[in-house]
């Protein structure tokens, strides 16, 4: 299964150290649970009926918008309005659980609350940019299970598991789709409330 890229090897500006850019490549904006809340996810018993695929460590993230494939320059506009959002924004408090739930029919999830607010601002700061985030209203969930049987899914007991904790930082992810599942990789990071955002140029006069 594939995972998320250590935070620790960005480079200044929110860039990996050495990673090339691609001229498009598939990203969304998400924010990532604590080590607190990661270790109760990793003691989780996983029951394993035929057709369930459950996630791997590195993939526990909650999705604040999806992009889909953006070129070059529309990463880099992208990049400008979430450094905005989280120079705008200030650490604040979520939770998780207290149990696991199915979202639609494919996916196992355990819900978090207390995103709306942040995921509400980057969805108004990138309108227009990327794939249109759609007309569902947002649902802030870390997936934890795949599969392609809704009633293998729904007939699994719930998962209890809870926990809370700060979000301090905005993130940009690039995801690529392997046969083992997602793999990430943090291509942008933004302390909340302490990054200035970017300099606008002057107007011609």
């Amino acid at each position: 299964m594939g995972g998320a890229t250590p935070a620790g090897d960005r480079a200044p500006g929110g860039r990996h150290a050495g990673a090339g850019a691609p001229r498009a490549r598939r990203l969304f904006a998400a924010v990532w649970p604590s080590p607190a809340l990661v270790g109760k996810l990793r003691s989780l018993e996983r029951p394993r009926p035929p057709g369930v695929r459950w996630t791997a460590e590195g993939q526990w993230h909650v999705t604040l918008r999806f992009f889909g494939n953006l070129d070059a320059a529309a990463e880099e506009d992208v990049r400008g309005r979430l450094a905005e959002v989280a120079h705008a924004a200030r650490a604040f408090d979520v939770s998780a659980g207290p149990r696991t739930r199915v979202l639609g029919r494919a996916v196992l999830a355990l819900p978090v609350a207390g995103l709306d607010d942040i995921a509400r601002a980057v969805r108004e700061a990138t309108a227009g940019v990327g794939r249109p985030p759609g007309t569902r209203p947002f649902a802030g969930h870390l997936t934890l299970a795949r599969s392609r049987h809704p009633r293998v899914l729904a007939a699994l007991p719930p998962l209890q598991v809870a926990a809370g904790w700060s979000v301090r930082e905005l993130t940009l992810v690039s995801s690529d789709l392997l046969s083992g599942g997602a793999s990430y990789e943090v291509v942008g990071s933004w302390p909340l409330g302490s990054v200035e955002p970017p300099q606008q140029p002057e107007p011609l006069r």
